[in-house]
């Protein structure tokens, strides 16, 4: 496993792929590799048809619109400068890690680093419009700028079902076979089955419980979609040979040292790889950073991450785009205000203490979902049909439009648009040192927590989510994470 993915499994608490599993491929030529190598070849050259195809668009556009001065370009110059473009492209994305092998944290990573690698991409040849001998209009570069996320989005989910159906055809697959049956090991069973790029196909699931035998574990999801079987251990070479396992991973963080040499014995002799999640990393008010030092990985206490840049970005993006958004959906209030008023009596809006930044109590506002009569400060609703929710309130919750409320919040300075959903009182006053670290930064409207299936479970229960945008925050993660959050929103989940 190189340094790259050694910080990047250290950085994310939660047991993902690239914490537990080895690269997925030898390098010695065998078939997998080959096959992985094809996949990647595949999406460079679709990466690249992307860029192309935007700048083309974006021409097209150019002239249909007669901005700025008219310049006409050959068939032949147009493509040979769209063909330029893609690749300085690709070679920026390929800088990035993005034909990496792992997955991408709930895909927003791959959103987030597509309008990062654009902008850069066309900052860099913008010079050369104005000091190059190429007359190159900018408007053709703004619109393929525009338009290179989008259709690499759209992209991305073509390649992510193409390779979905690759393996379900058990074409460059290995068969994966996890121990432990807890949540941990359900975790990283439902992370690999969100993550069919990877060719890890897990068949089954041993637990040294007898009375787990014979159940099926299903993926975290909201709709019960894929299983496995759990099996009796304990894990053996015969066990790994008789499922036709590639690599076994060990998915109790407390196992004690001699069955985990027994797993790592077993595994050997049956010639499959071997993976494990960690234990516990030690909890602390301070960030963790990690260093590889000739191979020896340290872990250093550390000052919390600070980007000055997004900081004084981040302000007036929020108080513009909650100004816009308040505006653009004023008609959508009013009918919506309409129809909670109508549908049962009581307030439009419902306010509750909540704490932000720095532990500061403040008021968070929704839409009014639920009868007047309902306890303020009782556990949430889990599901549509618990009686406290009223019949125009399964829609708002349905869609998330309760939280439009929050832009008020916003505006005020209480929260942003993306950050840590905010708490009550009494939960954060249960707080462990690793928790408090989420208050280090203002809570926000949706985050990555909002967008992954442990949105089913309590936030305090998966804050791993939230310390990895607290790192890792920037205006493009939060653009994608907005983004996201629509097309969840327009889902209806």
């Amino acid at each position: 496993m190189n340094t790259y993915r050694i910080e990047e499994a250290q950085r994310l608490i939660r047991p993902s792929l690239e914490q537990v599993v080895q690269p997925t491929v030898e390098s010695d030529g065998s078939l997998g590799d080959r096959f992985e190598r094809i996949l990647t070849f595949v999406e460079i050259i679709m990466d690249w048809l992307v860029v192309v195809s935007a700048v083309n668009g974006g021409y097209l556009l150019y002239q249909l619109l007669q901005l700025g001065r008219h310049v006409n370009y050959s068939l032949e110059s147009l493509l040979w400068a769209s063909s330029a473009v893609g690749l300085l492209y690709v070679i920026l994305l390929d800088r990035d890690g993005a034909y990496r092998p792992g997955n991408s944290l709930l895909r927003i990573k791959e959103t987030e680093r597509s309008l990062r690698v654009s902008t850069q991409t066309f900052l860099l040849i913008l010079p050369v419009t104005f000091f190059g001998n190429v007359q190159f209009s900018r408007w053709v570069l703004f619109f393929a700028m525009l338009g290179v996320p989008l259709l690499q989005a759209l992209e991305k989910q073509l390649l992510y079902v193409a390779m979905g159906e690759l393996r379900e055809h058990n074409i460059g697959v290995q068969r994966v076979l996890i121990y432990g049956a807890g949540a941990c090991g359900r975790r990283v069973l439902s992370a690999l089955l969100r993550s069919p790029n990877l060719g890890l196909k897990p068949v089954a699931m041993v637990d040294d419980d007898p009375d787990l035998e014979g159940q099926e574990v299903f993926e975290y999801a909201y709709r019960r979609g894929q299983s496995v079987p759990v099996v009796y251990g304990p894990v053996t070479k015969e066990l790994l040979q008789k499922y036709g396992c590639g690599t076994l991973v060990v998915a109790i963080p407390s196992l004690g040292r001699q069955r985990f040499s027994s797993a790592v014995n077993a595994a050997h002799a049956a010639g499959v790889r071997f993976a494990y999640v960690p234990g516990q990393a030690i909890e602390s008010e301070h960030w963790t950073e990690y260093a590889d030092i000739d191979g020896t990985l340290l872990n250093v206490f550390g000052k919390p991450p600070t980007n000055w840049q997004y900081e004084m970005a981040k302000r007036p993006f929020d108080l513009l785009a909650a100004i816009f958004l308040i505006v653009l959906l004023a008609p959508v209030w009013l009918l919506l205000a309409l129809l909670i008023r109508i549908d049962s009596p009581g307030p439009v809006l419902f306010s509750q203490k909540r704490v932000g930044k720095d532990g500061k109590i403040f008021n968070l506002y929704k839409l009014r979902s639920m009868h007047i009569n309902a306890p303020k400060y009782a556990v949430s609703p889990t599901e549509a049909h618990d009686p406290r929710i009223t019949r125009v309130g399964r829609f708002l919750r349905r869609t998330s439009m309760d939280e439009l409320a929050q832009l008020i919040n916003v505006l005020n300075g209480d929260m942003s648009l993306v950050g840590p959903r905010p708490e009550m009182p009494f939960i954060v006053e249960q707080y462990t040192s690793a928790h408090r670290q989420r208050l280090r930064v203002k809570p926000g409207i949706t985050g990555l927590w909002q967008l992954s299936a442990d949105r089913a479970f309590h936030i305090h229960e998966n804050i791993q989510y939230d310390l990895y945008y607290i790192r890792h925050r920037s205006i493009f993660m939060d653009i994608a994470i907005l983004f996201h959050t629509l097309v969840f929103a327009m889902h209806g989940v």
